[in-house]
């Protein structure tokens, strides 16, 4: 047993899809989740920056002690994950990509994320490291973070700009949220699709994982324990809380 709390991070609020996930699987233990308000979208950053980001947060999650850290962001998990891995190996990481795509099974799989992460083409390495006869197709959506940090994911313009970006998919069977914001606009986006496509919220995964990892390194909370939240952000704390209430966290 280990009482020890989980850290987590996203550039912003998106992260927190991650997060609810995690509670549902793990309502014992207590987060720190960390968004980096000051620096997001990080989808338009260089990998060297979104590394140098992604070092500081872990160093100040460590500071607080973590049992583990989670990568609660598309671009940071595909950009910063492997170096954070290697040179933090005391400390277990787990990303939102690796969980989801060894589990995913369909044939033809749609991926919308972050600029960086569609250019970095870590979703596609991923899934066919595990299952080489899937076709993906996959779409960057640099717009999405920015709006729904504004307050507008319920917006008209949102809705047009998501019918834009997802006009490329004609014959997937799934489609993977491969930024962790993009779970706020799920409705719209099934809405869009239509029924039949499978929305995959890589948080899910990530939280099974996490799971796994815990057990299997004897480091889980007891579970007559009810687990706690704590919040940071690297800037604009008070907008951060507006937008965490999209997803009922009241901070």
């Amino acid at each position: 047993m280990d009482q020890r709390p989980i850290g987590m991070f996203d550039s912003g609020c998106g992260g927190l899809t991650v997060l609810k996930e995690f509670i549902k699987e793990l309502p014992h233990e207590d987060f720190i989740y960390y968004g980096d308000t000051a620096h997001l979208p990080y989808g338009d950053k260089s990998k060297e920056k979104i590394v140098e980001y992604s070092e500081e947060i872990v160093k100040f999650l460590l500071q607080k002690d973590v049992k583990m850290i989670v990568i609660a962001c598309g671009t940071a998990s595909a950009m910063a994950y492997d170096y954070l891995k290697e040179k933090y190996s005391g400390v277990p990481i787990i990303n939102i990509i690796e969980p989801t795509a060894k589990e995913v099974r369909e044939k033809e799989i749609g991926v919308i994320a972050t600029k960086g992460t569609i250019k970095s083409k870590a979703w596609e390495k991923a899934i066919l490291k595990y299952h080489p006869e899937t076709h993906i197709t996959s779409v960057a959506c640099p717009l999405l973070v920015p709006l729904i940090e504004e307050g507008f994911s319920n917006h008209s313009a949102t809705n047009l700009v998501l019918q834009e970006y997802l006009r490329s998919f004609k014959d997937i069977s799934s489609l993977i949220l491969g930024c962790t914001h993009y779970p706020i606009l799920k409705e719209q986006i099934q809405t869009i699709l239509g029924n039949s496509i499978n929305i995959i919220n890589a948080g899910t995964y990530a939280a099974q994982e996490t799971l796994k990892t815990l057990n299997s390194l004897h480091i889980e909370n007891s579970i007559h324990h009810q687990g706690t939240l704590s919040f940071y952000s690297s800037d604009d704390f008070e907008s951060f809380k507006e937008n965490a209430k999209i997803l009922d966290f009241y901070i």
